[in-house]
């Protein structure tokens, strides 16, 4: 039970306006399943978005930590995305990613799960300091993704989000005996015949390659549309999906700490899991409506916006778009009006 009103409510989750340590204190002890962001990364060069300075990043990072372990159920994991920085005015990349993992597990009592790293094969040559103009480093395009859980065996099933099988192991199953005989490997691996069963994919690698090429989503033309800021630094919907489906059920709870856009938020409303999003701008969070009206016309989208220009909007987003209406508006939860407003999310 949060006491304040959502910014906007859709069929499974809310959006809040506020400080994310303020809020998750308000939220009980051992609730949430999953709770996957992406803070402001420890950037040479301020951004509009408040990225922190990497010598402070720890000690910012660590109250909200705190709160994320409180409120995770014992089953629960936290999934953090952190991009990496240089140190300011040479080629020497900062540390402050693996101060943050070693910090939250000694400082907060976190166990590392597994650390995952996202390939973005799009990204732009950065720093062009000392990629594009001395050509001195490879451009960096792999984020960290620290899973964290609060215990040793967290609630998670790799089947839910097989790769692909290469070509490879799709000759294999074709034709088993064609292609290989059940042995003893000389690294003392026993390639038995179960290798040849088809388990309708492999099981991923924590190596994922996920292309971040949105340049024309109705997002980002609505932003445009409106002359409105879109947020900076938006993770591809692929990302969460794949922590989602893996550590979570469907009815399950994710949280985004982080919010901005509200990837995190559209994700989890379409794998129907029930979610919160927090984020400090008003502004961000405004725009990030637009990932749960999708389709709607222009004339729609602009009532929406009017009426989240009150930061205590409360307003219900449609069960699905329908051209030419407001909304199928999704029914008000009943609230206590009192001073401060309790809403019950779930």
């Amino acid at each position: 039970m949060l006491e304040v009103a959502p910014y906007y409510r859709a069929e499974h989750g809310a959006a809040y306006v506020g400080d994310s340590r303020e809020l998750l204190e308000d939220l009980p002890a051992s609730s949430v399943d999953l709770v996957m962001t992406s803070p402001p990364f420890a950037l040479r060069r301020k951004k509009t978005y408040g990225n922190v300075d990497e010598t402070e990043y720890v000690d910012w990072l660590i109250p909200f930590a705190r709160g994320v372990h409180r409120v995770l159920k014992d089953t629960g994991s936290f999934v953090l995305d952190l991009g990496g920085a240089y140190r300011a005015g040479v080629p020497s990349r900062s540390l402050y990613n693996f101060r943050v993992l070693i910090a939250l597990c000694d400082q907060v009592g976190f166990h590392l799960a597994e650390d995952f790293y996202w390939f973005n094969p799009a990204k732009l040559p950065s720093p062009i300091e000392w990629v594009n103009k001395k050509k001195m480093r490879a451009k960096d395009s792999v984020n960290t993704v620290w899973w964290f859980s609060k215990t040793a065996f967290p609630k998670a099933d790799v089947r839910k989000v097989r790769a692909p099988y290469s070509d490879r192991m799709k000759k294999l199953l074709k034709d088993p005996d064609g292609f290989y005989q059940p042995n003893k490997r000389p690294s003392g691996h026993d390639i038995s015949r179960g290798f040849d069963v088809d388990n309708g994919g492999a099981i991923p690698s924590n190596l994922l390659t996920i292309p971040n090429t949105d340049s024309n989503s109705y997002y980002l033309r609505m932003c445009k549309h409106f002359g409105l800021e879109r947020h900076p630094a938006r993770y591809p919907e692929d990302l969460p999906s794949f922590f989602i489906k893996m550590l979570t059920d469907p009815g399950d709870i994710v949280l985004d700490i982080f919010a901005g856009s509200n990837t995190t938020g559209r994700v989890a409303e379409r794998l129907v899991r029930k979610w919160l999003s927090f984020d400090d701008s008003l502004e961000y969070l405004k725009t990030s409506v637009f990932r749960f009206i999708e389709g709607v016309p222009e004339g729609t989208a602009e009532k929406v916006l009017k009426k989240l220009e009150n930061p205590k909007a409360n307003l219900s987003l449609p069960r699905l778009p329908r051209d030419g209406t407001l909304f199928e508006t999704i029914p008000a939860r009943k609230t206590e009006r009192s001073e401060a407003r309790q809403i019950t999310i779930f």
